[in-house]
C-alpha cells in the first residue's frame, strides 16, 4: 500500500464552546510533501479539565496525492490526556472525488517537540 507523508500546518483554529466541556472546532490546515493542499475540519471536542480528552470529526481534503488531484473526506477519533491516547484517521468509504475516486485508507499524525506536526496515509486507490 502507497504512503503518502506529509507535514502541515495549522492555519486557523475557531472554536465555540457549545456546553460545559463540549466544544465545537473548524480547523484549516496546509498540507506539503505527499500530500499537497488544503483541508477543513469540523471537529467536536469533550472533556474535563485537567482530565482526558477526546474529539470526533470530519477533515475534507482539497490535494493532490501521488499527482492526482481530487477530494476525500477522513473521519478522525481520538482520546488525550488519559493513560492510553488513542488516535483513529480512516479515509470515509465512497468519499474520494476527482482522480481520487475511489480513495481508501488510514492515517497516523507524528507530534514533534517543536510543535510541529507530520501526517502518514496509508492509502488504496481503486
Amino acid at each position: 500500500m502507497p504512503v503518502a507523508k506529509s507535514s502541515f500546518t495549522i492555519d486557523s483554529w475557531d472554536q465555540d464552546e457549545v456546553d460545559p466541556g463540549v466544544a465545537k472546532a473548524r480547523v484549516r490546515k496546509t498540507y506539503s510533501g505527499g500530500i499537497e493542499g488544503t483541508s477543513v475540519t469540523n471537529i467536536l471536542l469533550g472533556g474535563a479539565e485537567g482530565g482526558e480528552m477526546a474529539y470526533s470529526g470530519f477533515e475534507r481534503f482539497d490535494a493532490r496525492i501521488d499527482g492526482r488531484r481530487g477530494g476525500f473526506v477522513l473521519l478522525h477519533f481520538a482520546t488525550m490526556n488519559g493513560p492510553e491516547p488513542t488516535a483513529t484517521w480512516r479515509i470515509v468509504a465512497g468519499s474520494g472525488s476527482g482522480e481520487l475516486e475511489g480513495i481508501a485508507g488510514t492515517g497516523e499524525i507524528v507530534r514533534h517537540e517543536d510543535g510541529s506536526h507530520d501526517f502518514s496515509l496509508d492509502y488504496a486507490l481503486a
